[in-house]
């Protein structure tokens, strides 16, 4: 047995499974196939040819702890999910996210509120997007990489599996941190390899490689590869890898 509110708006051709849930003024676009066990909460705008795979849950709307650092300030928009995006079995997309066309959430992937996502971006396998994050076009989150609030990656970023954002040089000990709290910025074309972790604040300059396991403490120079732990310079990417 399904539960649909007598406002949501539906386009032709939806197919929606079992035990689904979907709430007051969701708009479901054309060709929308949906699975079993999904939720759709309040408002809610999904595109196009979007694909919705079972147990997932699009547009919840956030609680924060009373000691989590990022605080909710009045009401966050509706989730948007743009036209031909597919998102994954048991994924978690927060109200106040937008999710440009062509987009991939992958199984187990969750995007935190205030997180707006380019077009053809794939967010894979467990990988955690937290809150006031800006991801750009064609970039790539490979499985289970963290990507911590207040980060931007810029268009045709690559970020392989595991990889660790951090955005609080203060650790919760002093509320200074409320005022220096900043995530790294990956610049067009850089890519970070497996393992790999971005200290707050950090930029990784256009077209910079980041081999796996490095430890990224500074800025880095445009089309430099660094390696090491802390990370340091070890030759220029070779120009047929640039984009």
């Amino acid at each position: 047995m399904n539960v649909v509110d007598p406002s949501v708006v539906c386009g032709v051709r939806v197919e929606i499974g079992h035990f689904t849930v979907i709430e007051a003024n969701v708009k479901i676009g054309n060709d929308v196939k949906i699975g079993h066990r999904v939720t759709i909460h309040e408002g809610t705008v999904i595109g196009d040819g979007v694909t919705i795979a079972d147990g997932a849950v699009l547009g919840k709307p956030p609680k924060p702890a009373k000691t989590s650092t990022v605080k909710l300030s009045g009401e966050l928009p509706p989730l948007v999910i743009g036209d031909h995006c597919t998102i994954g079995a048991n994924a978690v997309i927060y109200r106040g996210a937008v999710i440009g066309a062509y987009t991939l959430i992958a199984d187990l992937a969750s995007v935190r509120e205030n997180v707006h996502i380019g077009q053809y971006v794939i967010v894979g396998r467990g990988v955690c997007v937290e809150n006031h994050v800006q991801i750009g076009d064609r970039t790539k989150i490979q499985s289970n990489s963290y990507i911590t609030a207040y980060t931007t990656l810029e268009d045709h970023v690559f970020i392989a599996p595991c990889v660790t954002t951090t955005n609080d040089n203060y650790m919760g000990r002093t509320e200074e941190r409320f005022a220096k709290i900043k995530g790294a910025t990956v610049k067009r074309g850089a890519r970070v390899g497996g393992g790999a972790i971005l200290l707050p604040g950090v930029t990784v300059a256009e077209e910079t490689f980041v081999a796996a396991g490095a430890l990224v403490t500074k800025d880095t120079e445009p089309r430099t590869v660094v390696k090491g732990f802390p990370a340091r310079f070890s030759k220029m990417v070779d120009e047929r890898e640039l984009l």
